[in-house]
């Protein structure tokens, strides 16, 4: 976590990596854990190593309940994800697994 001022306006900065195991819980405890410190300001840069909705995946793959106790958690937050908020249908995808022949969006922006 960073913490400093732009332009008089204090910001944080925050970064969470997740190993593929666990990604959910881990990540919905490290937010929770931080929610006094989240803020208007706060940028939150995630890489949940799990796609969030069905179209972060090529597959289509219906989203689990562990993911979805985690996006429960990221409304809770008020957390949003720009890049949905702007672009709601685009196809982003920022991980391509070579063993499943898919790609999928496991880095998120809040």
């Amino acid at each position: 976590m960073i913490k400093g001022s732009i332009q008089e306006e204090d910001i944080t900065i925050v970064n969470v990596y997740a190993l593929n195991i666990g990604a959910p819980q881990y990540i919905r405890q490290t937010l929770t854990d931080l929610k006094g410190e989240i803020h208007s300001n706060t940028i939150i840069i995630v890489d949940f190593n799990t796609p969030l909705t069905p179209m972060d995946r090529s597959s289509k793959q219906k989203v689990n309940k562990e993911t979805q106790i985690l996006i429960n958690t990221l409304e809770q937050l008020n957390l949003i994800d720009p890049l949905r908020t702007f672009h709601p249908t685009a196809d982003e995808y920022t991980f391509f697994s070579s063993a499943h022949g898919t790609f999928s969006r496991i880095d998120h922006i809040s």
